[in-house]
């Protein structure tokens, strides 16, 4: 018991120091962060825009919440993308470093490895996407939420991490892969859930088709499940129709993930990919 309590403890140490060490690297390049944060929100004002557009225009709806909606779904989406990019990066901020022998022959497990970095990203992602709302939503639109319930939605987005996570853990196999295009195949399986998860648009206007495959994507049920708390003020047992699923996928995604990345890293180490940048 007492060498089971002295491994795991070692395991979360490094897990940890996964965590710190990339604090340091956001650190080191933060004026970079604050351009690509600027970027996100000149993208978001576009998005939400649309709907001061219809408005213009002379269209008839209720342009507060259909503003409300879109900039829901914009967050969410910015929030997968930072998700998505600190994962897909794993192995390219060790090449960028030059410590991806260190890294890889370090006594510490690949889940923890990995974990490590999904914590950090959730964190990090999670502090952005909020001051992401806040600035659009009260400093550019002074948008009227009266019945919002934060806390619920906070929730939602965090239960919704888990199964982000376990998907970012699979799409982080292809720069593995592939050096020269993997980071961007990455990008392509976003912007698969993009069109399938209802982030602009609800996904009933879908073909039936794509409406299946929206069932098995958890940003549908995150998307769903804030906009309810926000919009509706719902709370958590409300939502459970939302919750569940997200659960059941991250149970699913995380393993999955964890047994994608072993065989990526195994591939790459027998064809001499790990070291290669291009």
């Amino acid at each position: 018991m007492r060498a089971m309590y002295a491994t795991m403890r070692a395991e979360l140490v490094g897990a940890g120091g996964v965590v710190e060490r990339n604090a340091y690297l956001t650190k080191r390049y933060i004026w970079w962060d604050v351009a690509w944060f600027a970027w996100t929100v000149a993208n978001t004002l576009t998005i939400v825009f649309i709907a001061k557009g219809v408005e213009a225009t002379g269209g008839s709806l209720d342009v507060n919440r259909t503003m409300t909606t879109l900039l829901i779904g914009a967050v969410v989406w910015a929030y997968l993308g930072i998700l998505f990019m600190f994962l897909m990066e794993t192995v390219a901020w060790e090449r960028w470093e030059g410590t991806i022998e260190y890294t890889f022959m370090a006594p510490l497990s690949r889940a923890m490895h990995l974990a490590g970095q999904g914590a950090f990203a959730i964190l990090y992602g999670l502090v952005r996407a909020a001051f992401l709302f806040v600035v659009c939503a009260f400093v550019f639109f002074d948008l009227s939420m009266p019945n919002a319930n934060y806390f619920a939605a906070f929730v939602v987005l965090v239960v919704s991490s888990i199964s982000f996570i376990g998907i970012g853990m699979m799409m982080s196999v292809l720069p593995l892969i592939s050096p020269e295009k993997g980071p961007q195949l990455g990008f392509v399986a976003q912007g698969t859930l993009l069109v399938v998860s209802g982030v602009y648009y609800p996904v009933e206007v879908l073909p039936e088709w794509m409406q299946a495959i929206s069932t098995i994507s958890p940003a549908t049920y995150a998307l769903d499940g804030i906009r309810e708390a926000i919009l509706e003020g719902q709370g958590l047992t409300a939502m459970w129709d939302e919750l569940w699923p997200l659960l059941v996928i991250g149970v699913v995604s995380i393993p999955l993930g964890l047994w994608t990345f072993a065989r990526g890293e195994n591939y790459a180490k027998r064809h001499g990919k790990l070291k290669r940048s291009g």
